[in-house]
């Protein structure tokens, strides 16, 4: 962990690291919202792979909402979505937005925060 000296001294990669271990301490629940447009074989696979990806990773700790443009384009326009699938996940921060049918497992991992770039 780090040592009350550097903290006094207002050392930022010491508070930083504190900070960081106390996030990986908590089970951060993940809020996802998957756009897609109506029942498309392209937006059939976006969900089946988001689901799949959420349930080995996350398992327990999120909420999908899967949002029709079709019947909520309100909902599309206030997220500012103009391609779909978009995935965007909420929470926990920062806010990331995903394109396509999710099947680049790594890039999702990757854009959800889970795994880290190689």
């Amino acid at each position: 962990m780090t040592d009350g000296k550097n903290e006094r001294a207002g050392d930022p990669r010491s508070i930083t690291d504190a900070f960081e271990l106390a996030l990986e301490k908590t089970d951060a629940r993940y809020v996802l919202r998957l756009y897609v447009t109506g029942m498309t074989p392209r937006s059939q696979k976006a969900i089946e792979n988001i689901k799949e990806i959420s349930e080995e990773h996350l398992a327990g700790r999120y909420d999908l909402e899967v949002i029709d443009i079709f019947q909520q384009p309100e909902r599309a326009q206030e997220a500012q979505v103009v391609a779909t699938p978009t995935l965007i996940k909420q929470l926990p921060l920062p806010l990331q937005k995903l394109i396509g049918d999710m099947s680049d497992k790594e890039r999702v991992l990757i854009g959800l925060g889970i795994q880290e770039k190689e």
